[in-house]
């Protein structure tokens, strides 16, 4: 019987430890102690802040997109606070422009052309979310390089029967392919297509299983340089004439000269043609993030001068070439014209 009043004692003390260390009843919405928090106490200063992960596609690890695409996503990840970055390897611009349109993707490297097939739904994006694809700004010239080790092939006719790397399916250089090869009447069944991407495509030019290869990127191109310090090469050039009925189909186009002062080891300067690249995001994307974004973008070019050598031509005087008639996103809107530039 002493065992038991003793147990029921020690219970009830417990009882009242409990309530004097601020435990509630159930149904209670008052403290069970005068030194009970108030509900609307702040909360902790040391929680951790949330993080917002972000995605940036790029392109094949042997061209241009993805060195610089690594510094934009250093940049947002060290300036750009509640945000990370990485930074993808993709197929290029038109795997880019399809995972932005479905979502499945927050920032991307675009052709201006691509940008303006994917907001247009045409060539291949009838059934994609164009509205999801908004330009952000322009970075770099994206040079149409066709190459070969043979001085003998100088004009698109020069392709006929030949064994032609046209870009990996569905990328933007293969897409270029098509477009150009029709100038002249020709299509794939005039060619001997080879579906490769950059690196593949001068490799197979090196051991001879290539006669020709479309590149688009920023030069000098990491792969092509690579051969050129292996071969002397060759790019196909184009006319004046040529190029006029080329930005009739694409009003993107800029006319440009390759010299040896990119690929000291060419036969000779071509005269080829540049289409912008822009830097694209969703329509989710906070407009605030974006705007921080490309603020932090520009107060850093010389990270991106460091990254690649194309890298060196983001400036804010060239930040809407190529885009200017695409839709934009809101928080670049705003960016460019707190800058006077719309």
């Amino acid at each position: 019987m002493k065992r038991n009043v003793a147990l029921i004692t020690a219970l009830c003390m417990l009882l009242v430890l409990l309530a004097g260390c601020g435990g509630t009843s159930s149904g209670s919405s008052q403290p069970a102690s005068a030194f009970a928090a108030p509900s609307s106490a702040p909360a902790s200063s040391s929680a951790p802040a949330k993080t917002t992960y972000l995605s940036v596609g790029t392109g094949a690890v042997t061209g241009t997109y993805y060195p610089l695409g690594g510094a934009l996503a250093s940049v947002i990840s060290g300036s750009v606070p509640g945000y990370s970055c990485a930074a993808e390897a993709t197929g290029g611009a038109v795997e880019n422009a399809t995972l932005l349109a479905d979502g499945n993707m927050d920032l991307g490297f675009l052709a201006a052309s691509t940008l303006l097939d994917v907001q247009s739904r045409t060539n291949g994006f009838e059934d994609k979310n164009g509205d999801n694809c908004l330009a952000l700004f322009s970075f770099f010239p994206e040079v149409v390089q066709i190459l070969s080790a043979d001085p003998n092939i100088r004009t698109v006719p020069d392709l006929r029967g030949k064994n032609v790397a046209v870009g990996a399916i569905g990328s933007g250089t293969e897409v270029m392919c098509r477009t150009i090869l029709s100038m002249y009447g020709m299509t794939y069944d005039d060619i001997k297509a080879d579906y490769l991407g950059f690196g593949d495509a001068a490799d197979g030019i090196k051991d001879g299983t290539v006669d020709v290869a479309f590149t688009w990127a920023g030069v000098p191109t990491a792969s092509v340089l690579e051969l050129s310090s292996m071969r002397t090469i060759s790019l196909i050039t184009f006319t004046d004439e040529e190029l006029e009925e080329l930005k009739g189909i694409s009003p993107y186009v800029v006319p440009i000269t390759v010299t040896k002062d990119v690929y000291p080891n060419m036969y000779e300067e071509a005269q080829t043609f540049s289409i912008p690249c822009a830097i694209c995001g969703t329509a989710t994307l906070p407009e605030e993030f974006v705007y921080d974004m490309m603020t932090a973008v520009f107060d850093n070019l010389d990270t991106f001068a460091a990254a690649h050598v194309r890298g060196g031509d983001l400036s804010l005087e060239t930040a809407l070439d190529g885009i200017e008639s695409a839709k934009l996103h809101p928080g670049a809107v705003r960016f460019f014209r707190e800058k006077g530039m719309m």
